[in-house]
């Protein structure tokens, strides 16, 4: 990694930053992953100053840790680096004081955790002030667009001013430990590798559940759904990391690559298949770890009476390719579920001839892969029950690989932190594509559009629940079931 290298954070009041990167940027500095040169620059419209911004963010620290987690130490060498810059991102003219503060012989890195509506006149003001050279990069917050066409017109907006390989785009489940080690689970391990096809795996679910709701966001919200929001980015790039095929080496070109042939070969979901292969669903009041909670029609700045926008997806989805013919995926997402998960649960063919018939259509091996709430793998196989009454009694078993209680550190890191770090580096293999982008947007938008056109209409299911009724029956008309322990 270079030591010239400084960052800027447009936004930086916003919650993204707060969350986030600002304490992402300062365990990488505790962890000393910061070059010492390194400075940050916090770019925002609201009128304060570099002391004022500094003991805002220090409060806002020792609210995020514990008394005795909080280090002074720390914190007081990672404020040094912090300036606060006022800028109206509308205005060209503000962009020369933040031109004042750029050292051109440094890397500039620009995050823009704005809305993807000021990408394209903030990347303007930063070329016209003479912000951009052939070295800076810009990173991108999802969402890129909300359909095909509006995601080309925002990348072609970036695109004027900075190259391909300048530009990371942000899926923050990229960033997390247990989606990277997909690869060395899949190409490290002979015994994984020879075993992932169609002539082993049976299905595959994946699954990615909150017991939040919209918070406060029901105009922005009812714009977007479920799918928009987490199908066409986080649960398509899981599926790529699951299903894509060996890259050539861990270059981002070459695993980046794989992606893309994987979104292409996605089967669409047709008008024809709509209702059996893709369930939407709303949810209605109900009870969320014991307490009251209001349907998505009475949240906080419902401005309709009505409204079709789905806050859950479940699907069936094929791979039209040699190594995943004939085996189904099963994708669903959802708010306001009965818990916060995520997690791939690959679930094996059972044997052709079983000789324990206790076992039969229950001994399927299961590889659970989890993202939350506690990062790790799973591996359920059928054991031999330790009894001297009974004669090879089988049960189920699960070896367990907690990536936090192994590895041996006081934490995990949190996935901004990873993603902060390579685009530091330069390394863009955590980062999507524009080609990664307009593929899942392309299959996406048919889906929507098969939706619209068949006038699918959003399934009622409790909050606190697993979805709507209509979910189980996608899955079990298959004669399976969705993972839910």
């Amino acid at each position: 990694m270079s030591s010239n290298i400084d960052l800027v954070i447009f936004g930086a009041r916003g919650d993204l930053a707060k969350r986030k990167l600002l304490p992402a940027l300062y365990q990488l500095d505790k962890a000393g992953l910061l070059p010492d040169s390194t400075r940050v620059a916090a770019v925002a419209r609201e009128n304060i100053d570099t002391v004022e911004f500094i003991k805002h963010t220090s409060e806002l620290f020792k609210d995020l840790y514990d008394k005795d987690k909080w280090d002074e130490k720390a914190w007081t060498r990672f404020s040094r680096r912090l300036h606060y810059i006022k800028v109206d991102f509308s205005q060209k003219k503000e962009f020369a004081g933040l031109k004042q503060w750029v050292v051109d012989k440094r890397t500039m890195i620009y995050y823009l955790a704005t809305p993807p509506s000021l990408f394209g006149s903030i990347c303007k003001h930063l070329d016209d002030a003479g912000c951009v050279t052939p070295t800076s990069r810009i990173v991108l917050e999802k969402p890129i667009g909300h359909d095909l066409q509006s995601s080309e017109q925002v990348n072609g907006a970036v695109g004027q001013y900075f190259d391909e390989r300048n530009i990371y785009r942000i899926d923050h489940y990229l960033g997390k430990e247990t989606v990277q080690n997909l690869l060395a689970l899949r190409f490290a391990n002979r015994m994984i590798n020879s075993q992932w096809d169609n002539s082993c795996i049976d299905h595959v679910q994946i699954t990615a559940a909150e017991t939040v709701g919209i918070e406060g966001r029901w105009s922005y919200y009812d714009k977007v759904g479920q799918l928009r929001d987490m199908v066409q980015n986080h649960l398509l790039q899981l599926l790529c990391m699951v299903a894509m095929e060996p890259p050539s080496s861990l270059k981002a070109d070459e695993i980046r690559a794989e992606k893309v042939k994987l979104l292409r070969a996605l089967r669409p979901i047709c008008e024809d298949k709509v209702e059996d292969h893709a369930v939407r669903g709303q949810y209605s009041a109900g009870w969320i770890s014991g307490s009251p909670v209001v349907g998505y029609m009475e949240e906080e700045g419902c401005e309709s009476d009505s409204s079709n926008n789905e806050t859950y997806v479940a699907l069936k989805v094929h791979i039209d390719n040699w190594r995943w013919a004939g085996v189904p995926f099963y994708l669903r997402t959802g708010k306001r579920m009965q818990d916060k998960v995520t997690q791939v649960v690959i679930v094996y063919k059972d044997n052709p001839h079983s000789l324990f018939p206790e076992t039969e259509g229950e001994a399927n091996n299961k590889l659970v892969i989890r993202l939350q709430p506690n990062e790790g793998i799973e591996l359920e196989m059928v054991s031999k029950k330790q009894s001297l009454k009974e004669r090879l009694k089988t049960e189920k078993r699960t070896l367990n690989l907690d990536f936090f209680d192994s590895s041996g550190e006081s934490r995990i890191a949190d996935a901004y932190e990873r993603l902060l770090l390579e685009v530091m580096k330069g390394d863009q293999w955590l980062f999507v594509s524009r080609d990664e982008i307009e593929a899942s947007w392309h299959w996406c938008d048919r889906l929507l559009a098969s939706w619209r056109d068949k006038k699918v209409a959003t399934k009622p299911y409790s909050a606190g629940s697993w979805g709507p009724s209509r979910a189980e029956i996608l899955i079990e008309n298959d004669n399976r079931s969705w993972q839910e322990e």
